[in-house]
């Protein structure tokens, strides 16, 4: 995820809530913010009322941090008012990593889009060192080093560490359906490119829209393409979602994002993030307009702070999304060196 510079938007709530504490947002809102590891170093949680107790979007990374956040608030400013279900917008550990602990804990249904649900259950079921076999050549082919290459899977299978699992059964969720959260009804919307088919909640009715990691205030969301799906177009996927967000959610919504601080100014977001990759798209045509670059090697160009393993590849990932679109939109030509070894040239 890359910082940007939004110059448009307002912020109703100018300080997030300690970890383990909440802040209420809206009527029947509930925000509560989880540490992480990174230097992003938090998720938003979101509780809506429901009959009684609280719905939450979200739950967290599977780390005992999380867990006692979690129990802390639950001890705290939500005693005597019990979690109900759980709905996860996609798989990513920040996002799905305390739903089995969460569900199993307090008997909670899940709800989450089935593609997220089904590829967080792969992840969850594969060996430790998945992938291994695929990432290595994937990397090679696209000029990391062996060196780096190897630092970077020495991560391992991370998401074992960082997640608690998915229950066997859940409650399915696709783009058009609505969804009742105690009094309340949400239209639910779906979008691809930073992750498959991320869930967000909207309610028109009262200008809210939970948009999960689609739409963040002060950073991009990485929209990244891995070994699986290698020649994706993430990124285009990604566009598509913003788009489509732009045309159907009103602009003076309160948008209640994964990250960051909740905002006013969801259009001209949206409108920053298109202008954000497109210059992404024009810095990587500067850098192989005169030389044929790998992705390895316009990894730096749009990067220029050192990188350790974890940001290494998010940022790969990144890279490789901007330059299958652009490969897809006729802006680049690949070109495959004796050492077998792909890099781009401007056209």
């Amino acid at each position: 995820m890359q910082p940007t510079h939004p110059s448009k938007l307002t912020f109703p709530i100018a300080v997030a809530p300690q970890f383990g504490s909440v802040t209420d947002i809206a009527p029947g809102i509930r925000w509560l913010r989880l540490p992480l590891p990174y230097r992003l170093d938090h998720v938003n949680i979101y509780l809506l009322e429901n009959e009684g107790g609280w719905t939450a979007l979200d739950s967290g990374l599977g780390d005992d941090v999380c867990k006692t956040a979690w129990q802390t608030a639950l001890a705290g400013p939500l005693k005597g008012q019990r979690l109900k279900s759980l709905i996860v917008s996609h798989f990513h550990p920040d996002h799905v990593g305390l739903a089995g602990w969460l569900c199993r804990q307090y008997d909670l249904e899940l709800t989450m889009p089935r593609p997220e649900y089904l590829h967080s259950l792969v992840l969850q079921f594969a060996p430790a060192n998945y992938g291994e076999d695929v990432y290595r050549p994937f990397y090679r082919r696209h000029g990391l080093s062996a060196e780096a290459t190897e630092i970077v899977l020495s991560r391992g299978h991370e998401y074992l560490h960082r997640t608690t699992g998915v229950p066997a059964s859940y409650r399915r969720i696709r783009h058009g359906d609505r969804l009742a959260v105690g009094a309340r009804e949400f239209q639910v919307m779906t979008g691809g490119g930073h992750s498959i088919e991320q869930a967000m909640l909207y309610r028109p009715e009262e200008r809210l829209f939970l948009a999960a990691d689609q739409v963040i205030a002060r950073i991009s969301p990485n929209v990244s393409v891995h070994p699986m799906e290698p020649d994706l177009d993430a990124l285009g996927i990604y566009l598509a979602s913003l788009r489509a967000i732009r045309d159907s959610v009103a602009p003076d919504v309160l948008v209640l994002p994964g990250h960051g601080l909740p905002f006013h100014g969801l259009h001209d977001r949206v409108d920053e993030l298109i202008a954000h990759h497109a210059l992404r798209c024009g810095e990587i045509a500067a850098g192989c307009r005169d030389t044929p670059l790998s992705v390895a090697e316009i990894v730096p160009v749009l990067f220029t702070r050192p990188l350790d393993a974890h940001q290494t590849g998010f940022a790969f990932g990144e890279v490789l999304a901007h330059v299958n679109h652009m490969l897809g939109r006729g802006e680049l030509r690949l070109e495959t060196d004796q050492g077998g070894v792909d890099r781009y040239r401007t056209v």
